[in-house]
Protein backbone atom coordinates (compact mmCIF):
# COMPACT_ATOMS: atom_id res chain seq x y z
CA UNK A 1 0.00 0.00 0.00
CA UNK A 2 2.77 2.61 0.95
CA UNK A 3 4.48 1.59 -2.66
CA UNK A 4 1.35 2.51 -4.11
CA UNK A 5 0.67 5.86 -2.39
CA UNK A 6 4.54 6.90 -3.49
CA UNK A 7 4.02 5.94 -7.13
CA UNK A 8 1.12 8.32 -7.27
CA UNK A 9 2.60 11.27 -5.34
CA UNK A 10 5.67 10.75 -7.73
CA UNK A 11 3.42 10.74 -10.50
CA UNK A 12 1.73 13.60 -9.21
CA UNK A 13 4.76 15.78 -8.75
CA UNK A 14 6.02 14.98 -12.33
CA UNK A 15 3.02 16.13 -13.21
CA UNK A 16 3.24 19.20 -10.92
CA UNK A 17 6.87 19.84 -12.47
CA UNK A 18 5.99 19.55 -16.16
CA UNK A 19 3.19 22.27 -15.59
CA UNK A 20 5.15 24.84 -13.62
CA UNK A 21 8.42 24.44 -15.87
CA UNK A 22 6.47 23.59 -19.42
CA UNK A 23 9.48 25.09 -21.38
CA UNK A 24 11.58 22.41 -20.50
CA UNK A 25 11.71 19.66 -22.00
CA UNK A 26 12.01 16.22 -20.83
CA UNK A 27 14.08 12.83 -21.19
CA UNK A 28 12.76 9.55 -20.04
CA UNK A 29 15.27 7.06 -18.03
CA UNK A 30 14.23 4.43 -20.63
CA UNK A 31 15.14 7.46 -23.41
CA UNK A 32 18.18 8.41 -21.19
CA UNK A 33 19.52 4.88 -20.92
CA UNK A 34 19.22 4.62 -24.90
CA UNK A 35 20.93 7.91 -25.70
CA UNK A 36 23.87 6.96 -22.79
CA UNK A 37 24.27 3.46 -24.75
CA UNK A 38 24.27 4.70 -28.28
CA UNK A 39 27.96 5.35 -28.89
CA UNK A 40 27.36 6.84 -32.51
CA UNK A 41 25.78 9.84 -31.08
CA UNK A 42 27.81 12.75 -28.90
CA UNK A 43 27.34 11.51 -25.42
CA UNK A 44 25.46 14.71 -23.60
CA UNK A 45 27.18 16.93 -20.56
CA UNK A 46 25.55 15.90 -17.36
CA UNK A 47 25.28 17.66 -14.72
CA UNK A 48 23.74 17.15 -10.94
CA UNK A 49 21.93 19.93 -10.06
CA UNK A 50 22.09 18.72 -6.26
CA UNK A 51 23.64 19.89 -2.89
CA UNK A 52 27.44 18.74 -2.37
CA UNK A 53 26.02 16.63 0.41
CA UNK A 54 24.16 14.99 -1.91
CA UNK A 55 26.55 14.35 -4.53
CA UNK A 56 28.91 12.66 -2.28
CA UNK A 57 26.65 10.18 -1.64
CA UNK A 58 26.03 9.31 -4.80
CA UNK A 59 25.98 10.54 -8.43
CA UNK A 60 26.14 9.26 -12.10
CA UNK A 61 29.29 8.35 -13.27
CA UNK A 62 29.14 10.32 -15.78
CA UNK A 63 27.55 13.80 -13.75
CA UNK A 64 29.69 16.97 -12.91
CA UNK A 65 28.10 18.69 -10.33
CA UNK A 66 26.58 22.36 -11.37
CA UNK A 67 27.31 25.08 -8.46
CA UNK A 68 25.01 27.55 -10.32
CA UNK A 69 23.39 27.43 -13.71
CA UNK A 70 25.09 31.40 -14.00
CA UNK A 71 27.40 31.03 -16.90
CA UNK A 72 30.00 33.81 -15.49
CA UNK A 73 31.14 31.31 -12.81
CA UNK A 74 29.93 27.61 -13.38
CA UNK A 75 33.20 25.56 -14.26
CA UNK A 76 30.67 23.15 -16.09
CA UNK A 77 29.92 25.27 -18.97
CA UNK A 78 32.82 27.07 -19.64
CA UNK A 79 33.76 26.91 -23.28
CA UNK A 80 30.78 24.80 -24.03
CA UNK A 81 28.66 24.89 -27.29
CA UNK A 82 25.00 26.58 -26.91
CA UNK A 83 24.57 23.47 -29.04
CA UNK A 84 25.93 20.89 -27.17
CA UNK A 85 23.65 18.33 -25.36
CA UNK A 86 22.81 18.77 -21.86
CA UNK A 87 21.10 16.65 -19.33
CA UNK A 88 20.13 18.23 -16.05
CA UNK A 89 19.00 15.97 -13.09
CA UNK A 90 18.21 16.08 -9.50
CA UNK A 91 16.36 14.09 -6.79
CA UNK A 92 13.30 14.15 -8.48
CA UNK A 93 13.16 16.81 -11.34
CA UNK A 94 12.61 19.92 -9.39
CA UNK A 95 15.46 21.73 -8.83
CA UNK A 96 17.01 20.44 -12.43
CA UNK A 97 14.37 21.92 -13.91
CA UNK A 98 14.62 25.34 -12.72
CA UNK A 99 18.76 24.90 -13.55
CA UNK A 100 16.89 23.19 -17.04
CA UNK A 101 14.97 26.62 -17.02
CA UNK A 102 18.09 28.69 -16.43
CA UNK A 103 20.30 27.32 -19.01
CA UNK A 104 17.34 27.68 -21.96
CA UNK A 105 16.85 31.23 -20.87
CA UNK A 106 20.64 31.89 -21.41
CA UNK A 107 20.57 30.51 -24.66
CA UNK A 108 21.24 26.83 -24.46
CA UNK A 109 19.46 24.94 -27.30
CA UNK A 110 19.22 20.98 -26.60
CA UNK A 111 18.68 21.04 -22.69
CA UNK A 112 16.67 18.26 -21.44
CA UNK A 113 15.48 17.69 -17.87
CA UNK A 114 15.59 14.23 -16.21
CA UNK A 115 12.06 13.29 -15.75
CA UNK A 116 11.48 11.73 -12.21
CA UNK A 117 14.90 12.25 -11.45
CA UNK A 118 17.75 10.36 -10.48
CA UNK A 119 15.06 8.73 -7.60
CA UNK A 120 13.30 6.97 -10.45
CA UNK A 121 16.53 6.24 -12.37
CA UNK A 122 17.52 4.14 -8.94
CA UNK A 123 14.07 2.88 -8.60
CA UNK A 124 13.94 1.44 -12.10
CA UNK A 125 17.28 -0.16 -11.55
CA UNK A 126 19.24 1.67 -14.30
CA UNK A 127 21.76 2.07 -12.15
CA UNK A 128 22.73 -1.10 -11.16
CA UNK A 129 24.41 -2.45 -13.88
CA UNK A 130 27.91 -1.93 -12.29
CA UNK A 131 30.67 0.09 -14.96
CA UNK A 132 28.20 1.10 -17.88
CA UNK A 133 26.97 4.12 -18.69
CA UNK A 134 24.88 5.25 -16.03
CA UNK A 135 26.20 3.84 -12.99
CA UNK A 136 25.65 5.18 -9.97
CA UNK A 137 29.20 5.91 -8.03
CA UNK A 138 30.29 6.98 -4.54
CA UNK A 139 34.20 7.85 -4.04
CA UNK A 140 34.29 6.13 -8.21
CA UNK A 141 32.64 2.74 -7.10
CA UNK A 142 29.59 1.66 -7.42
CA UNK A 143 26.55 1.97 -4.87
CA UNK A 144 23.03 1.59 -5.26
CA UNK A 145 22.39 4.56 -2.11
CA UNK A 146 21.46 7.54 -2.86
CA UNK A 147 21.09 10.72 -1.07
CA UNK A 148 17.22 11.00 0.46
CA UNK A 149 16.93 14.97 0.39
CA UNK A 150 14.71 14.86 3.25
CA UNK A 151 12.37 12.44 5.24
CA UNK A 152 9.69 13.47 3.26
CA UNK A 153 10.96 13.29 -0.63
CA UNK A 154 13.07 10.12 0.41
CA UNK A 155 9.57 8.00 0.82
CA UNK A 156 9.85 8.42 -2.83
CA UNK A 157 13.13 6.37 -3.01
CA UNK A 158 12.65 2.43 -2.92
CA UNK A 159 14.03 1.81 0.75
CA UNK A 160 16.85 -0.50 -0.52
CA UNK A 161 18.53 2.32 -2.00
CA UNK A 162 18.11 5.20 0.71
CA UNK A 163 21.24 6.17 2.92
Amino acid sequence: MVQIRSAIAFNLLKKFIRLKFPDVPRITTVEFAQRLMDKTRSQPLILDTRSEAEYAVSHLAEAQRLESADLAIAPALKNISMQTPIIVYCSVGYRSAKVAQQLINAGFQNVFNLEGGLFQWVNEGCSVKQFCPGALVRDGQPTQRVHPYNAVWGRLLNPQHRF
